[in-house]
């Protein structure tokens, strides 16, 4: 269960064919789960914002309930358009996470490392990345950039593998989010 989302739209009209009361659009911050909203009457809710949608009902100042669970299909063409800006910003808040990641991720397999599902990390990229870690841990996407050559902004890396996760829900392996919804 997520305790904060990030708002990627808010549809005041409802989604026609689906939705004739005012609906919202999240990803959580924890396990970037995508789920629809019911904002309480008369707030306003802007994309990006960060908002407590946990348990603890008192707690909720914008949210009157969690609709549940939604897939990447579901989302409004809005939220599809705010999704990669929100888990770019998800990432660098959290950037200690993905740094532990980066410091610790294993090998899939013999032949296959966890690292390689990174679109855009190459071979000789991902060997330096390794050789590195072993020296020392990474302290910051920074301190990457600087000591691992032709690695480049390691955190939106980790955004598009995280969208990537979104959209297919095939995806063999999951590294950062939940399985999709069963329908």
């Amino acid at each position: 269960m997520e305790d904060y989302v990030y708002i990627l739209d808010y549809v005041t009209t409802g989604i026609p064919a689906r939705e004739q009361a005012p609906v919202s659009f999240g990803i959580g911050e924890t396990e970037f789960t995508l789920l629809g909203l019911i904002p309480k009457p008369g707030v306003s809710l802007t994309s990006g914002e960060r908002i407590y949608v946990g348990k603890e009902k008192e707690k909720r100042k914008k949210i009157d309930k969690v609709k549940g669970r939604a897939d990447y299909d579901d989302l409004s063409a809005a939220a599809h358009g705010e999704l990669p800006y929100v888990i770019l910003d998800i990432v660098r808040n959290n950037e200690a996470k993905f740094i532990n990641f980066f410091n610790t991720c294993p090998a899939i397999t013999a032949r296959y490392h966890a690292l390689e599902l990174l679109p855009g990390l190459g071979k000789k990229t991902l060997k330096k990345l390794i050789v590195e870690r072993r020296i020392k841990p990474f302290e910051s996407f920074k301190e990457m950039e600087t000591r691992v050559k032709n690695l480049h902004h390691p955190d939106k890396l980790i955004a598009k593998r995280i969208e990537e996760e979104l959209r297919d829900p095939n995806q063999k392996y999951r590294l950062f989010t939940r399985s999709p919804v069963k329908k």
